[in-house]
């Protein structure tokens, strides 16, 4: 099969095109022909050598597909061979054959083409974990969602939004704010000119937010604790920014505020499982009711894998960066 292999830590140039076995089904998997896959900042981190491979997983980039069943044990799951579906996987997904947990395939939502498909496994299951599961945002709460442009910016803004929730933003220009807001944010927040904590606090009367999905870490997460509500929670899910920040955790302690963190790639099968579960039932039928949708902002053919990194660093694009693994 085609693939696109990281030949060694560097720039996009290492992502090289290459021939690799099919991968061979493991107990409780399937294996897809894939028509699509998304490139996500796991990817680029992977390529760099700073995001090491989980045990048992392929060394091949990517980590969310679209395709076709071809083979695996289906017993009970309500598929078939031939259908379309689109799945969380630890790695490989830039190839014309993944294997992925069953547990971890959603179907494809009607009405949505496989590059589509192939957009919302990787954010969708990051967002509904980090926003809904760890951070509880509940019924009349706010969302502060930082980098509201990227991926999962955009898939964040709107689920919170069409789940009737107040939702804020930041990005990086004019441009991208006027993106986040027609994606639903009340506000957005140019964090190069404008001080997004002051910003929260008056849109927010000075109460501050329920829940900040932060992707930068560093400098931002004192300024995060300044414009969060009382029993107020920061899910960290990357450290853009960096590894370090200096808190007050006077502050924590007073307003009994919450600061967690995950990554998702080393999570076992049977947590992700729970994630699909509750996606499938809350979050696929506003996908097929055209009430949310992922924000493409342009497709790469496979080969075309290092262009499709390289833009992803340049952090120009506007929501998901995806790869046509079907087309030549």
């Amino acid at each position: 099969m085609r693939a696109i292999e990281i030949t060694q830590p560097g720039g996009p140039e290492v992502l090289r095109p290459c021939e690799r076995p099919v991968p061979q089904v493991k107990p409780g998997e399937i294996l897809i022909r894939v028509l699509a896959a998304g490139v996500n900042r796991p990817d680029v981190f992977q390529r760099l050598g700073q995001y090491p491979v989980p045990p048992g997983a392929s060394d091949l980039p990517g980590l969310e597909v679209a395709g076709e069943i071809v083979d695996g044990d289906l017993t009970g799951s309500g598929f078939n061979k031939g259908d379309l579906v689109c799945a969380l996987v630890q790695g490989g997904g830039y190839a014309e054959f993944c294997t992925a947990p069953l547990a971890q395939c959603l179907p494809v939502p009607k009405g949505f083409s496989a590059v589509e498909a192939a957009a919302l496994p990787e954010t969708f299951f990051t967002v509904w974990s980090n926003v809904f599961q760890r951070a509880a945002l509940g019924e009349g709460e706010t969302l502060l969602v930082q980098g509201g442009s990227s991926g999962i910016g955009t898939t964040a803004i709107q689920i919170a939004t069409a789940l009737g929730h107040r939702v804020f933003a930041t990005a990086g220009s004019a441009d991208k704010c006027r993106a986040c807001e027609e994606l639903g944010a009340e506000r957005a927040i140019n964090y190069k000119t404008e001080d997004f904590a002051a910003v929260v606090k008056e849109l927010t009367n000075g109460k501050g937010v329920d829940v900040v999905l932060d992707m930068v870490g560093g400098d931002y997460l004192p300024r995060e604790i300044d414009c969060l509500a009382d029993d107020g929670r920061i899910a960290i899910i990357a450290l853009l920014g960096g590894a370090k920040a200096n808190v007050d955790l006077g502050q924590v302690l007073r307003r009994r505020l919450t600061i967690t963190g995950s990554t998702l790639r080393p999570r076992p099968v049977a947590f992700k499982e729970q994630i699909a579960r509750e996606l499938r039932e809350r979050v696929w039928p506003l996908l097929e009711a055209r009430r949310i949708k992922p924000v493409i902002h342009e497709v790469f053919p496979l080969a075309d894998a290092a262009a499709a990194h390289a833009l992803m660093e340049s952090s120009a694009h506007v929501g998901k960066i995806m790869l046509n693994v079907a087309a030549a």
